[in-house]
């Protein structure tokens, strides 16, 4: 009796919140889930995006030290932060696929990391943008512009690795490693500042303190950052989906999705 009363609890089914995590996991599940979901991220990083840039460069008033040339900051910063949080989510997923073997979570790293190295270079771009004006030059090798610099490549390298492997799960392994490494790079960007003597200023958002800036200043800034996340959770469910469907071809999901289009 005991032996039976072992195995019947073995056999038992997962927990529930087990059983949906698992679920959404499939690539199925998240195509239909991030298709229905995908208008509204459009939408709303468009009116986001206009709110932010009107709110950014026609209401907010000129800063006092900085003049006119700080409102490339409105930019800057949104693309700045998501280059640092992107590839953490990249990082994360890309081992969750290696560990796990979670399909989906792999196609997810490989769809965040263009959109991540975007970010990058727009912030390298935009920093090089309003250093001129603020500093003089273009760029000089501050310890955060050559930490991002360094997250640049790493986002190269990664798609550069995954790209060269032809075998899916090898190539998603390698990756993974690569991504693992150089996370290693991101606490160096965030904490460059307060650890070295850097031209960069620090951070004028903090949790410990009150926003050094004004309110409209402030709201822009967050309506930008709210619209780069909107495009970014877009543009990577665009992808991923994208990804599914060519690595899940042959499963009767994709065949029943062609019928029900065709």
């Amino acid at each position: 009796m005991s032996h039976v009363h072992s195995l019947a609890r073995n056999t038992a089914p997962p927990p529930a919140p087990r059983r949906r995590l698992f679920t959404l996991a499939a690539p199925a599940r998240f195509y239909r889930f991030t298709r229905a979901c995908s208008p509204w991220l459009w939408a709303s990083a468009l009116v986001l995006a206009l709110l932010g840039l009107w709110m950014g460069f026609v209401v907010a008033p000129t800063d006092a030290v900085q003049s006119e040339a700080y409102r490339i900051l409105f930019i800057h910063v949104p693309t700045a932060w998501l280059s640092m949080v992107m590839y953490v989510a990249m990082a994360f997923w890309a081992v969750i696929g290696w560990a796990w073997r979670v399909r989906m979570a792999s196609m997810l790293a490989r769809a965040i990391a263009p959109t991540g190295a975007l970010m990058t270079a727009l912030a390298l771009w935009t920093g090089a943008c309003w250093g001129k004006p603020t500093w003089g030059t273009w760029w000089v090798w501050d310890a955060r512009l050559t930490s991002e610099l360094i997250l640049l490549f790493l986002y190269l390298g990664y798609l550069a690795l995954t790209e060269a492997i032809e075998d899916p799960r090898r190539s998603d392994q390698a990756g993974a490693l690569l991504a693992l490494v150089g996370a290693i790079n991101v606490p160096i960007i965030y904490f460059s500042v307060r650890w070295w003597n850097t031209l960069h200023q620090g951070a004028s958002i903090r949790a410990d303190a009150a926003p050094s800036m004004a309110s409209t200043m402030l709201a822009a800034l967050l309506l930008m950052t709210l619209a780069a996340w909107a495009y970014a959770f877009a543009i990577v469910f665009a992808r991923a989906r994208a990804l599914a469907l060519e690595r899940e071809n042959d499963h009767e999901w994709v065949a029943q999705l062609r019928r029900q289009e065709y």
